[in-house]
């Protein structure tokens, strides 16, 4: 790609317009369809997009792509964690890392770089720290605080609903987010079954069926009649639900904070140590073969501190 077409005059509308000399804002568009067409999910790409704003944010936006180096970007990372005075999580640092890769990987694919910088920023070593999850004595206690929750003068059902959900299911917050009541199997021969669906055709499981308990059909039959919601089961916010979580939570005084990753956990150190088949736990999670190894790995971590009782500390 020849040098002289160097600060576009206008924003390029073509990966073809782009060289070195291209201003790191004018490449943020093209990168997003560029995301798009590979089958990334809306929320990938705006993950990533936010993540090259923050690196706009550190070094300018009108840095040419070409400027960018390891030492850049490791400072970049640095900045994240410890200058930027916002928590970045394991989780979160991670996923920056692989925006950059991807990122810095594409445009040298494109030609646009001569070396790719990102390629040698490392990911922070060791694995990810467990998270915690309940026992079945704090279960017992959350049911009961979530039974005693009210709305209005009236018991409120929302809360024992979604906590059981989450304890017999193990579902994302955005798998929940999606579900509507036709998603209910009643007429199963041996058990209710939940149909959960995948967002998009990346997903490993595009739809599984999950066994539900009778007595949380009780509850969802109850909670429709009680919130009538139109099109999906919940008809609030995901944040919502994650406010009642950790208000079920303070009111069962458990000593961690209530979250949906902990209760997917929770729900599959309890099949593991049901004795559930190990296969038929990570086609219950939606998770691939690939992702299980290290899963599989924290789940037999995680019931070895269940068993000397630290698995909640």
């Amino acid at each position: 790609m020849s040098d002289l077409r160097q600060i576009p005059l206008f924003q390029p509308d073509k990966p073809e317009d782009l060289n070195k000399f291209t201003q790191l804002q004018y490449t943020i568009p093209l990168f997003q369809q560029y995301l798009l067409k590979a089958g990334k999910s809306d929320h990938t790409v705006k993950a990533f997009t936010s993540d090259l704003n923050l690196l706009a944010e550190h070094t300018g936006k009108s840095t040419p792509v070409g400027k960018y180096t390891t030492t850049l970007l490791n400072d970049f990372l640095s900045w994240l964690e410890y200058g930027r005075g916002v928590a970045c999580s394991r989780k979160t640092y991670a996923r920056r890392v692989t925006t950059l890769k991807v990122y810095f990987k594409w445009l040298h694919e494109l030609g646009v770089v001569p070396i790719d910088p990102a390629k040698a920023v490392l990911q922070r070593s060791g694995p990810a720290p467990l998270s915690p999850i309940l026992t079945d004595d704090e279960i017992t206690q959350a049911l009961l605080a979530a039974r005693e929750m009210k709305r209005g003068e009236e018991p409120d059902t929302r809360p024992e609903m979604l906590l059981r959900l989450l304890v017999e299911t193990g579902i994302k917050k955005s798998e929940a987010m999606r579900l509507t009541p036709k998603d209910v199997n009643r007429a199963s021969a041996e058990t209710p079954l939940l149909t959960v669906k995948g967002k998009s055709g990346r997903s490993v499981f595009k739809e599984r069926q999950i066994p539900v308990s009778d007595q949380w059909v009780r509850l969802l039959d109850r909670y429709l009649m009680q919130y009538t919601p139109q099109n999906t089961i919940f008809n609030c916010t995901a944040r919502n639900l994650e406010y009642i979580l950790e208000d079920i939570g303070d009111r069962a005084e458990i000593p961690t904070k209530l979250s949906f990753e902990m209760l997917r956990w929770t729900c599959a150190v309890r099949d593991f140590r049901t004795k559930m088949d190990e296969d038929n736990i990570r086609e219950k999670l939606g998770l691939s073969p690939i992702s299980w190894v290290e899963t599989s790995a924290k789940i037999h971590r995680l019931d070895q501190l269940y068993a000397s009782g630290e698995a909640s500390v």
